[in-house]
């Protein structure tokens, strides 16, 4: 309860100093009533279960930005990474679950493969940042952030193209994940797959709030994006830090591609369309803004939604990424304001 206090005072404080951030949101809440209006409380419901899983992508996103000045290009792989973990962890205990049913297990099944993915998506975050982010720190500090978009990029392709000469290009999905009748929320149908997805966003990122805010090492990772010198003179241990960024980014964005298998099936490049959108948010709420992004993460959703519903799925990505640039023409830093420090000389 404090905590959510806590976010809500956040969000309260950004806005009465803020009048960008208050126009936006203003105008969100309208955008919202007229898509409700219009296309009923079904776009609703998907607009906040797309919300909240591309805010899940975003958190990742921004908290590597914010303390280690990553632009992390790399970050849909994780996602891509987390699809296939689910898969080959669940459709295993799904096939034979047809041949010998087990009711506890038919629920627990799917949360095996989530956690199966978030572990796997933790361990490769590390290696990552052990092999490639360590030695590139050791050896240089002018001009970080262009290097290490450099090496995400090139993570990517070794990474999309490695699992496609390893596995192949073939689609890996699952229609659902539990067996359930679609449920009925306010008039609208919602399958069960996409209300579990939405709430395990939202207990993930509160989890990483509460981790950021009440725990030593959070406050640690939160001293290092505020000031790395300073964090590193008071005993701060830096290379852990990384270390432990890095892992919690790349495992919530395997969750992500974990939980949304129905969604999107696992295949080598199903990582590009989630990470435009994360880096949409990013970018919208201002880099490296962590608390920000959870908020831009809706918004970008539902112009997302809004957009399909009053326009056509084609302009999908169009109009999000136009208001973007007209927000960040007015508004550079976004509208929460960037929380990278010293990007600009870097």
């Amino acid at each position: 309860m404090k905590e959510s206090t806590s976010f809500t005072r956040f969000i309260m404080n950004k806005l009465t100093r803020n009048l960008p951030a208050t126009v936006v949101i203003a105008l969100s809440l309208v955008l919202m009533v007229v898509l409700g209006a219009v296309g009923g409380m079904s776009q609703v419901l998907n607009t906040f279960v797309t919300g909240g899983m591309w805010a899940l992508l975003a958190v990742g996103l921004a908290l590597v930005f914010g303390v280690m000045n990553v632009p992390h290009f790399a970050h849909g792989e994780s996602f891509m990474i987390g699809a296939y973990v689910a898969y080959w962890v669940f459709n295993p205990i799904y096939q034979t679950l047809g041949e010998h049913p087990n009711a506890f297990l038919e629920v627990v099944a799917p949360f095996i493969g989530f956690l199966a993915a978030a572990v796997v998506g933790f361990v490769v975050g590390v290696l990552l940042e052990r092999i490639i982010f360590a030695p590139l720190r050791r050896r240089t500090k002018s001009g970080w952030v262009m290097n290490a978009f450099l090496l995400t990029v090139g993570v990517s392709f070794v990474l999309t193209n490695g699992f496609t000469l390893a596995i192949g290009p073939n689609f890996r999905g699952i229609p659902r994940y539990w067996n359930i009748d679609t449920l009925t929320i306010l008039g609208a149908n919602v399958s069960a797959d996409r209300i579990v997805a939405f709430f395990l966003a939202m207990i993930t990122i509160f989890a990483l709030w509460l981790f950021l805010r009440q725990t030593r090492t959070g406050r640690a990772i939160r001293a290092v994006s505020q000031d790395e010198t300073g964090a590193e003179l008071v005993g701060i241990n830096l290379d852990f830090v990384y270390v432990l960024t890095f892992g919690l980014a790349t495992a919530t964005a395997a969750l992500a591609g974990a939980s949304l298998l129905f969604m999107f099936q696992a295949y080598p490049t199903v990582g590009g369309k989630p990470l435009y959108f994360a880096w949409y948010v990013v970018m919208l709420a201002g880099l490296g803004n962590v608390a920000g992004a959870i908020l831009g993460g809706f918004i970008v959703a539902l112009l997302q939604t809004a957009t399909q519903q009053f326009f056509g799925p084609s302009w999908e990505d169009v109009i999000p990424v136009a208001v973007m640039i007209l927000v960040l023409i007015a508004v550079p830093s976004g509208i929460f304001g960037s929380e990278v420090k010293g990007v600009q000389e870097q």
